[in-house]
C-alpha cells in the first residue's frame, strides 16, 4: 500500500522541515508531496535540501503564486493519483494536526471500512487547543449549519485532515469543484457523500499553530456560508454515479 500526504505550504519555513521529519520517524510509512506557492520565506528550498536526503520519499510541487487551497490540493491529489497512490492524505503544515494521528486516519480506510476518513475536532465535543472562545463557537456553529443544509451526519465539515481511498479522488470530477477556499473542506466531502461513499469521523485533538501566520480571513466564512446553499442547490442537478471499472 502506498500512502502519501499532500501538504499546501506558504511561509512555512518554520515549520515544514520539523513536519516532514516527524512524518518519516512515524512506524507506518508515508511519502510527503509539499505543494507549495512560490513562498518568499524560502519554504521551498528548505524541501529540496530534504529531498537529497529522501529523494523517494518526498516530492515537491512548485507553484507560479498564491492560487487558493482548493486548486493546491487537486494539483497535488492529480499527481498522487498519476503516481499511483492508494491513500491520499491532506494536512496542514503548521502542526495544527497531530502527525501520529496519519496512523489513525489509515487504519479506518484499512481496516474498519472507510473511503474517507475525517480528521474530526467535534465528533466527541469541542477538542481543540489554543483557539480563542470565538472562533471555536464560529467554526463549531459552522459545522452545524452545514449538517442542516446538506443532511449529511458530520460534525465536523470544515475538517482539513483527511485520508482518502484512490477511488474517492478517481470518482469526484474536480472540475465541478466550485470553490478555491476553506469551503473546498465541505465541498469535498460532500461530493464524496453524494457519490454514496462511507465516509468516518476519527476525533482527533487540533492545536492551534505555534509558528507562522494563521491563513484564515473573514473572507473565508463568507464564502462557506453561501456557497453551500449554492451547492445544494446545484446538486438537485447533478448525477453522482460511481465507475464500474
Amino acid at each position: 500500500m502506498k500512502n502519501i500526504i499532500v501538504i499546501p505550504a506558504y511561509n512555512e519555513s518554520e515549520n515544514i522541515e520539523r513536519l516532514i521529519l516527524k512524518v518519516f520517524s512515524l512506524p507506518r510509512s508515508f511519502h510527503i508531496l509539499v505543494v507549495d506557492d512560490n513562498s518568499p520565506d524560502g519554504t521551498a528550498a528548505i524541501v529540496k535540501r530534504l529531498q537529497e536526503e529522501y529523494p523517494q520519499r518526498l516530492l515537491l510541487l512548485e507553484r507560479s503564486g498564491k492560487l487558493g487551497l482548493g486548486t493546491a490540493y487537486i494539483a497535488g491529489f492529480e499527481l498522487a493519483l498519476s503516481y499511483g497512490y492508494d491513500y491520499i492524505f491532506e494536512m496542514d503544515a503548521d502542526f495544527s494536526h497531530n502527525p501520529d494521528d496519519l496512523v489513525l486516519l489509515h487504519d479506518a480506510c484499512v481496516n474498519e471500512g472507510a473511503d474517507l476518513a475525517i480528521g474530526s475536532r467535534y465528533k466527541t465535543g469541542v477538542n481543540v487547543v489554543n483557539w480563542p472562545m470565538s472562533r471555536v463557537l464560529l467554526s463549531y456553529f459552522a459545522s452545524k449549519y452545514v449538517q442542516l443544509v446538506t443532511r449529511m451526519k458530520i460534525c465536523d465539515a470544515t475538517a482539513g485532515f483527511k485520508c482518502y481511498k484512490r477511488k474517492v479522488l478517481e470518482t469526484i470530477p474536480f472540475d465541478k469543484i466550485r470553490f478555491k477556499g476553506y469551503a473546498f473542506q465541505i465541498e469535498m466531502k460532500f461530493t464524496a457523500w453524494k457519490f454514496g461513499f462511507n465516509l468516518v469521523e476519527v476525533p482527533i485533538v487540533f492545536y492551534d499553530r505555534h509558528a507562522g501566520t494563521s491563513k484564515m480571513s473573514s473572507g473565508i466564512f463568507g464564502e462557506a456560508f453561501w456557497g453551500v446553499i449554492m451547492m445544494k442547490l446545484r446538486s438537485f442537478f447533478r448525477k453522482y454515479v460511481v465507475s464500474s471499472d
